[in-house]
């Protein structure tokens, strides 16, 4: 049966771990041609110092199906990006899907103190790789994609915009990078509604990456062991699950539908029928509104 991605072409900005390697892995599962980018390589880690490449990505892309072409790239440095941009035009002639999943920052954020009590410095960069690596991307990699009518830009951020409008997210320079990538997506929309492409905000759930996996001393197959020290982790998603998203969303030949929305993986889950590894279908943004915002017990029932 044709994979219905077959001869599309992706590029998925921020693939080394977490949501990114797993979008790119499900788009090429797909059958897509996915350019992963990113800072980590086998060449040498980035400022984040941690194991995962975006050759393993690649692998794995091609492993799932489809065509996984891994390139270092700094989306800080326009430079870069005008090159990563001019090669894909030149070796592939379009763009279909652009995912804007940079972040990179986790270190560098200071939770749950005022503005007063943060480092200037590190909250900059936490905006630099959060919101300006996303528009120098957009600048270079938008001319290509509205060649065609019916490409897709996924910017993918934490938390959609109803539940970022009415929380504060634990630090000013945190807050405000997630909040900016919502308000991109819907920018995106205005600007490419007149070329026939689509702009959607998509956050994951409660994600089960590499760091957040280490952070609870556990792996993907027994992660439930870490139900003993935070028992709303019972919500958690694999990185596959935001995976199988954007894969859907690209494969939707009505996806004009969604453009300047801000949705979840598991609103997308609700609609187009996939599910997580493991069969389930987790809703952590309802979750987190009506179970664990308000401090009731840990209770996943009707939630995944």
């Amino acid at each position: 049966m044709t994979k219905p991605l077959t001869g599309k072409i992706a590029l998925v900005a921020g693939a080394s771990r977490g949501a990114g390697r797993q979008i790119a892995v499900q788009l090429g599962a797909a059958g897509a041609t996915v350019y992963a980018t990113g800072r980590s390589s086998r060449a040498g880690r980035s400022e984040m110092n941690r194991p995962e490449t975006i050759e393993e990505t690649a692998e794995l892309v091609t492993a799932a199906g489809g065509e996984g072409i891994p390139v270092v790239v700094d989306h800080l440095v326009p430079e870069q990006v005008r090159d990563l941009v001019a090669r894909i035009d030149a070796e592939q002639g379009r763009l279909d899907v652009l995912v804007n999943d940079i972040w990179g920052a986790e270190s560098l954020v200071t939770w749950q103190k005022p503005v007063w009590e943060q480092p200037l410095d590190a909250g900059f960069r936490t905006l630099r790789l959060a919101i300006d690596t996303h528009i120098v991307t957009s600048h270079f990699a938008l001319p290509l994609l509205i060649r065609r009518p019916g490409g897709l830009v996924v910017e993918i951020g934490d938390g959609t915009k109803a539940y970022n409008d009415v929380n504060y997210r634990l630090s000013v320079f945190y807050d405000l990078a997630k909040v900016s990538v919502n308000r991109l997506a819907e920018s995106w929309a205005h600007e490419l509604a007149p070329y026939g492409c689509t702009s959607v905000a998509l956050t994951p759930g409660w994600l089960r990456s590499e760091t957040m996996l280490e952070h609870f001393g556990v792996t993907e197959e027994n992660w439930r062991d870490a139900l003993a020290q935070q028992p709303h982790f019972a919500i958690s998603e694999s990185p596959a699950f935001v995976g199988r998203a954007v894969a859907a969303l690209a494969a939707d030949e009505d996806r004009a539908r969604w453009n300047g929305r801000s949705t979840s993986s598991g609103e997308l889950a609700r609609v187009y029928g996939f599910t997580d590894l493991d069969g389930s279908r987790p809703d952590a943004w309802r979750y987190l509104v009506e179970v664990q915002d308000p401090g009731k017990p840990a209770d996943v029932t009707g939630y995944r």
